[in-house]
């Protein structure tokens, strides 16, 4: 009987990086996926990055995972998203062709030196004494592991809805985890329900993208990963429409035909990627809503709606697609489904993703609470590192919340929980203008050297990158440089020649942002030991938080109903930034000094 260093089930975006992570790392590691060929499958949107979580796939890139580079293989539409704004909050964002990314990833599983695959589905973890010690599939077999890593997805229960109709599955076309759910549910896990969604997809062919907004691919040489080793495929263009009034009323007529709004569905969906029924009910004056009509990849016709999705009928859906400008004659290849499924409560989880009830089961991904591929392909490079560390008896890698979005990521979820789909935004961390997507490899490839994780590839790039780095700054600094950047007009290609551009091509926007913003990550250091201070801030019990100015709308929800007793409990309230709290903590620090003043008049 052969027993794995670590066993991972699922096949995801998690399940990915988890398996790769523990094989760079000299593990023998088990994959057990319900379907081999849907490994690495994009089951929504396929796309990669924006705002929060580009600066999580430079930072899985930055410690060797692989999502940066199957992005590069794949995207064949790219774009540098707030180019307006700084460099903290820019994001690249690349639409991909499914079917590339899939193959990228299950060409590389093949390829990956102490990696098994198996097609099954996984009913039961073997525990014995609280620890788990291996797994039995749905036809019997039992594969014993010093560590289990559950990457299930929305599989885990998971019940698909449209309109009425209701059917067991993790995804349309795959079936759900359900024996797996019910033992977890024996076992003394908190254990509660979220949903997520997604659009109808359309035939290309059946639209008019001449009454739509074109977007063109305009970030050809921009790249997720540091390695640069994939050449971008053929680009084609994205489009832009809007929903109307009728498609508003439509919508309006048949809510209630809804699964979100028919009462099939209990658990919480997610905040920042509404239904487009949630749309409509929490926006009602609202005259339009933008659709971005992005392509499904080359070699296909298919079309993803982004925005709308639903869970209304399916003769609904048709009827409300064909009432937006350009989906007039629209056919649905494929009709939008909610789908809801068990998610485990993350704060019985320890900061390297081990569970705190069973011993040597780690959890990564959406069983944690979390949405969107990044932040599940983030915790499972995290969870495959600690799995393989735990198995050679070593302490475990954790990143801190100063380090990168990923210690944002995981101390959000152990040290909060979350009580709706958890999503990576850049406003979460209070270090965000440190923790840029120019500079995750040198804040964190360093790290992942010294804790085993990196191939001698990735180390020698990282390595003759650092060498640049450092050469250009200390260019920088003899020739008395360093002055004028700091003038926001100044450009650094202003003071270089044309050979000093050229070999430093590759640092020349490290090195000019962090001397740009060397004095704001300084005040940015200065309030993180303020927050320390904030367990003595006191808020008031008749406190009105919709009069707070700045504050939004999610934020005074959350107060309004947690009533947190201080600043230091607020911060641990899900959705609650670093941000909003300095925003209350200036706005009571005025109200006592109008207080003071009146009284002593």
């Amino acid at each position: 009987m052969q027993t794995f260093d670590v066993i991972v089930i699922g096949g995801g975006h998690a399940g990915v990086e988890a398996a790769l992570a523990a094989c760079r790392m000299d593990c023998q590691v088990l994959l057990i996926s319900q379907n081999i060929d849907s490994i690495g499958q994009m089951s929504c949107n396929p796309s990669i990055g924006g705002i929060g979580k580009s600066h999580l796939v430079k930072e899985i890139d930055a410690l060797d995972g692989i999502m940066g580079q199957a992005a590069d293989a794949a995207g064949i539409h790219l774009r540098i998203l707030n180019q307006s704004k700084g460099p903290a909050v820019q994001a690249l964002r690349a639409q991909a062709d499914r079917q590339l990314y899939r193959s990228f990833i299950k060409q590389t599983l093949e390829h990956t030196k102490n990696l098994t695959m198996v097609q099954q589905s996984v009913d039961d973890l073997i525990v014995e004494d609280q620890t788990v010690i291996g797994v039995r599939t749905h036809i019997g077999m039992a594969y014993y592991g010093h560590t289990v890593i559950l990457t299930v997805g929305t599989f885990l229960g998971g019940q698909l809805h449209i309109g009425q109709q209701q059917s067991a599955g993790g995804r349309a076309g795959d079936k759900a985890s359900n024996a797996l759910a019910t033992r977890l549910r024996e076992l003394p896990f908190r254990i509660e329900r979220l949903k997520t969604g997604t659009p109808p997809r359309l035939d290309g062919h059946s639209l008019d993208f001449s009454k739509m907004t074109v977007q063109p691919s305009e970030a050809l040489n921009a790249y997720f990963s540091e390695l640069k080793g994939q050449i971008h495929p053929s680009q084609i263009p994205c489009h832009m429409t809007y929903t109307t009034q009728k498609t508003h009323d439509i919508i309006h007529e048949h809510i209630e035909q809804s699964a979100i709004y028919n009462g099939n569905i209990t658990g919480q969906g997610p905040r920042y990627c509404p239904s487009i029924e949630d749309k409509m009910h929490k926006f009602p004056d609202k005259s339009q809503h933008p659709v971005f009509v992005e392509p499904e990849g080359l070699t296909t016709t298919e079309i993803y709606p982004n925005g709308l999705s639903t869970s209304l009928p399916a003769q609904v859906q048709t009827l409300f697609i064909q009432s937006i400008p350009g989906f007039e004659q629209a056919k649905i290849v494929r009709f939008g489904y909610a789908v809801e499924y068990d998610y485990l409560d993350p704060r019985d989880l320890k900061m390297s993703l081990e569970s705190c009830i069973i011993e040597k089961l780690f959890l990564a991904g959406q069983i944690n609470g979390t949405t969107g591929y990044e932040e599940a392909a983030a915790q499972g490079l995290m969870a495959g590192i600690n799995a393989a560390k735990r198995v050679k008896l070593q302490t475990p890698l954790v990143i801190q919340r100063d380090q990168g979005y990923i210690g944002v990521l995981i101390d959000d979820l152990v040290m909060r929980g979350t009580n709706e789909p958890y999503r990576m935004f850049t406003s979460r961390s209070e270090h965000r203008l440190s923790l840029r997507s120019d500079n995750a490899d040198l804040r964190l490839t360093e790290i992942g050297y010294q804790h085993g994780v990196l191939s001698d590839k990735r180390w020698q790039a990282f390595q003759d990158k650092k060498e640049l780095y450092q050469l250009l700054l200390k260019h920088v600094m003899d020739h008395k440089l360093e002055a004028k950047l700091r003038q926001p007009e100044i450009k650094i290609n202003q003071l270089l020649g044309e050979a000093e551009i050229e070999k430093f091509q590759t640092v020349i926007t490290q090195v000019e942002t962090d001397i740009k913003y060397a004095g704001y990550i300084k005040r940015q250091s200065d309030w993180g030991k303020k927050q320390q201070q904030f367990d003595k801030v006191q808020l008031p019990d008749q406190l009105i938080y919709q009069d707070i100015p700045s504050l939004s709308h999610e934020v005074v929800e959350k107060l309004s109903k947690f009533r947190p007793k201080t600043l230091s409990q607020a911060l641990k309230i899900p959705g609650i930034s670093p941000s909003a709290a300095s925003i209350i903590d200036v706005y009571l620090k005025k109200q006592f000094s109008l207080k003071s003043e009146q009284q002593n008049d």
